[in-house]
């Protein structure tokens, strides 16, 4: 049924109520929709390592920002290169989502990643441990609903504690790593304890 509109107005309805759904401007809802299926593309073929199908999801702009470490992949070269590195050292990379949130300018995902650390890792190699820990993901889109960018946040102390290769300053392993480590630090903290003292 067409509605009561003015005559500009019943123009503009005449002209666009013969738009297919493929050449109309999608409705929030569906673009949404439409995003959601794409990410959760995206988790399942992480899932399954398969590396051609997850950069197959994302678009020309793609970008992989991961924000703990501060660096940045720009193009889908960039982009194939951490996953690719991702996958050499955690061969079992599993991502378990638990909760998802949807707006107009992103897909945001809390999940938990966990795999056995087999291969090398940012300059550590092989240490035969697990992992598994919390991460939220943001997910950006282009104009075409393909994945923009995907940047991640999550704690990088509990990654390399679960590493074995950072250990928290109230166990003895943390302090005497933190004396080794950071030796001038550690002077500067008893210089200034001794300094209060008097």
């Amino acid at each position: 049924m067409r509605p009561n509109l003015s005559s500009s107005a019943s123009d503009l309805w005449r002209s666009t109520a013969s738009l297919s759904p493929a050449v109309a401007p999608p409705r929030s809802s569906d673009r949404t929709s439409v995003r959601l299926r794409i990410v959760e593309e995206h988790v399942r073929l992480e899932n399954q390592h398969d590396l051609d199908g997850v950069m197959g999801t994302f678009g020309a702009t793609a970008h992989y920002d991961d924000q703990p470490w501060g660096e940045h992949y720009a193009g889908l070269d960039g982009v194939r290169a951490y996953y690719t590195a991702l996958l050499s050292a955690l061969p079992d990379l599993h991502i378990e989502v638990h909760k998802r949130h949807a707006s107009d300018d992103a897909i945001i995902l809390e999940a938990v990643i966990s795999g056995q650390h087999l291969g090398p890792w940012r300059g550590l190699p092989p240490t035969g441990r697990r992992v598994e820990f919390p991460l939220c993901g943001i997910f950006a889109f282009d104009a075409a609903d393909r994945l923009a960018g995907e940047k991640i946040y999550y704690d990088r102390a509990t990654v390399l504690r679960q590493l074995g290769v950072f250990h928290e300053p109230e166990h003895i392993l943390g302090r005497l790593g933190a004396v080794l480590m950071h030796p001038l630090t550690m002077a500067r903290i008893v210089s200034r304890r001794v300094l209060r003292q008097r």
